[in-house]
């Protein structure tokens, strides 16, 4: 009897009629994957005839709607989007939705060539990790070790986060951004015009890391992709997270719960 009712509380509870009301910023494969229905039950039952258009405020019927009872909603994929090669996730400590672009990409006549920003091993790759998800990557390095501009571009923020710690953001022509965080100094400004391979900094240990390493994404129109996708081809030695002497053993970027790990 126990062992029924154990099975029946794990399963998701069915909702009765559920209308749901489109907030800022949602999608409809977001509300889908929220209530457990797919994204084809949602467009049937309302009739929509344009899903990409929801209006904030937009009442949504949810057909055989469930939630997971005790299981914190999209606790890790919000949305597969464009055939499996775009996933929709909470990123972060403070679990923003961001878009990954999870295969390679292929640009139509790419503008910019990017640099190892810095020397030494990826800790942690770009992607699923245990516990949460990691929008870039981590490559560890001495505390001080100079930290290189990937490609030419503009500073557009240099300055001191919680998760980051100090961290820097240079925009490059085509809509690329890249990020440095974790840094020991940034020696650049908001504004300044730098030449790829410039040092714009030192490596660190700043913000919710336990060692030294440089935390380097690329990301292109709000999109973030795998670095190793768009630098140059070397022999890279990648250590699981939990294998990595100077790593915490819980998930670092993208941790979907407390946020107190490495970013």
């Amino acid at each position: 009897m126990s062992e029924r009712r154990t099975r029946a509380e794990a399963r998701p509870a069915a909702l009765g009629r559920t209308v749901h009301v489109v907030r800022a910023g949602e999608t409809l494969s977001r509300i889908a994957v929220r209530y457990g229905v797919t994204r084809k039950a949602l467009i049937d039952a309302n009739k929509l005839a344009r899903p990409e258009q929801l209006r904030v405020g937009q009442r949504v019927l949810v057909p055989g709607a469930h939630i997971t009872g005790g299981e914190k909603p999209m606790k890790l994929i919000d949305a597969v989007l464009a055939n499996g090669d775009v996933l929709l996730v909470r990123a972060g400590p403070r679990r923003v939705p961001t878009r990954f672009y999870m295969a390679e990409p292929g640009f139509d006549n790419p503008s910019i060539e990017f640099a190892w920003p810095v020397e030494g091993q990826v800790i942690s790759a770009f992607g699923r990790r245990r516990k949460g998800w990691h929008a870039g990557m981590d490559i560890k390095a001495e505390i001080g070790a100079p930290i290189l501009a990937a490609a030419t571009g503009t500073v557009i923020s240099s300055g001191q986060e919680r998760a980051y710690g100090r961290v820097i953001r240079v925009e490059h022509e085509g809509g690329f951004v890249t990020v440095y965080a974790h840094n020991l100094e940034n020696l650049v400004e908001v504004g300044d015009r730098i030449s790829a391979g410039t040092i714009i900094g030192t490596v660190g240990r700043s913000g919710r890391t336990t060692g030294p390493h440089l935390h380097f994404e690329i990301r292109h129109e709000g999109m973030v992709y795998n670095p190793l996708h768009l630098l140059p081809a070397r022999e890279v030695i990648e250590v699981r997270a939990d294998e990595a002497p100077d790593m915490p053993t819980e998930s670092a970027r993208a941790q979907p719960v407390d946020g107190e790990d490495d970013e």
